[in-house]
């Protein structure tokens, strides 16, 4: 369906998409797993997962409560330190994203809930898993993100752990990026 032609490159995106795919917790058809697997078949050259780092998908009410409420606290502490309240773009991404996620994550149960989060570790088994490798990412790459992001506030933070790039606010980590071949 991709009409890949000989000798092209095909790079896969993961950005905040696979959360979103139903998995063993939910269904007995593991639709993240599956989705992984049929990628690796494509011999993609590059796949990349940006998910957010916290588990909402299989902590029961009360710790997905906490690690919601911690997991926010710091999201909303850095829009505070980054936008003003009254900024048109701080309204709008409370508003679109990050409330009905909220709700979603602590007021919906099973198939309800689709807003399914893993943590990196979990990631990297499923990726694992279906055939792929890691692809740490260069130096270069990191230095100069490093520094974009000491640009634009310095209590941002970014470290390299087991291959993977940690985002985070102070020391909260809030977004994974990793590569695989």
């Amino acid at each position: 369906m991709l009409n890949c032609r000989q000798g092209e490159a095909l790079v896969v995106n993961f950005a905040f998409q696979l959360h979103h795919m139903r998995d063993e917790s939910v269904s007995t058809v593991n639709e993240r797993d599956q989705l992984l697997r049929m990628v690796k078949s494509l011999n993609p050259k590059l796949v990349t997962v940006v998910e957010q780092d916290m588990n909402t998908n299989t902590s029961p009410f009360l710790p997905r409560f906490i690690i919601a409420y911690e997991y926010y606290s710091a999201v909303f502490d850095s829009l505070d330190a980054t936008l003003p309240r009254e900024s048109q773009d701080r309204v709008n991404v409370e508003r679109q994203c990050l409330a009905r996620d909220i709700v979603n994550i602590v007021a919906c149960e099973g198939e309800d809930r689709i807003e399914r989060y893993e943590v990196a570790g979990k990631w990297r088994a499923r990726m694992t898993m279906a055939g792929f490798n890691s692809s740490p990412m260069s130096t270069n790459v990191k230095e100069a993100i490093r520094e974009l992001i000491k640009q634009y506030c310095d209590r941002y933070k970014m470290k390299d752990e087991i291959g993977a790039l940690h985002f985070g606010w102070e020391d909260k980590n809030l977004i994974v990026a990793s590569a695989w071949k």
